[in-house]
């Protein structure tokens, strides 16, 4: 992987080239290039280590708790063994200094689908709320990462929504407003299923589904609080 994503993970691996096995990226003995199942997974992985660096260091300080979140989000996907080595690469990551959001992020970009993109966007709210509170920097930060990866101001707000609490959170997560008659929340409900449905990380490989159960489950919390309260 070339461009700055390939520059990061130069400077991080160092004398680290065992930190990922074979059996990790399934190299094809033939043609030398990762499987089709192996090279999404992998994408998605760097991105999360380099993403997760951003948001860490954006409010100044690198704040354990987030540290542990991201190690504890890395076990439940990828089991322990993978999560360790990939931690010790992250650890080098966060070394790093003049990491271009923009340039990373259009390199993500191009080779992550919009779905996965969301999932990325989900993932870093997590960190920045691991200590109890989004900090502004935090925020910003989150801002730009979604703007660079094509994320628009809906797809955003209903993210953020998941975890920053508000008067109308419910109808925030759903994409729409207080005044949405109930055709027209059934109508979001189905659309947000459709959009955070984990079947749509099915091509990352089981792990990932796992990591977009989250969302999924916040979508059909709002909609039935909404639901109960409507007494539909």
């Amino acid at each position: 992987m070339g461009g700055p994503i390939g520059a990061i993970l130069g400077f991080a691996l160092g004398n680290m080239i065992d930190v990922f096995s074979k059996s990790d990226i399934q190299v094809d003995q033939q043609n030398k290039r990762y499987s089709d199942h192996a090279g999404k997974s992998g994408d998605f992985e760097i991105a999360l280590l380099i993403l997760s660096s951003i948001v860490i260091k954006s409010d100044g300080k690198i704040d354990q708790r987030e540290l542990d979140y991201v190690r504890a989000y890395f076990v439940k996907m990828y089991g322990k063994e993978r999560a360790n080595k990939a931690f010790r690469l992250f650890k080098e990551i966060v070394k790093a200094k003049e990491v271009s959001t923009k340039q990373v992020c259009m390199q993500i970009r191009s080779y992550i689908d919009h779905s996965s993109r969301l999932q990325l966007l989900h993932y870093l709210f997590g960190i920045a709320n691991a200590d109890g509170q989004i900090h502004p920097k935090e925020m910003i930060s989150l801002q730009k990462i979604a703007n660079y990866l094509y994320i628009n101001i809906r797809d955003f707000e209903s993210i953020k929504s998941m975890f920053v609490d508000s008067a109308d959170q419910a109808y925030k997560i759903l994409e729409i407003s207080k005044s949405a008659s109930d055709a027209e929340l059934k109508a979001a409900y189905r659309k947000m299923v459709k959009k955070y449905h984990p079947d749509k990380l099915t091509s990352m490989g089981e792990e990932h589904k796992k990591g977009a159960q989250d969302k999924f489950i916040k979508v059909q919390q709002a909609y039935e609080l909404i639901s109960k309260e409507r007494g539909l």
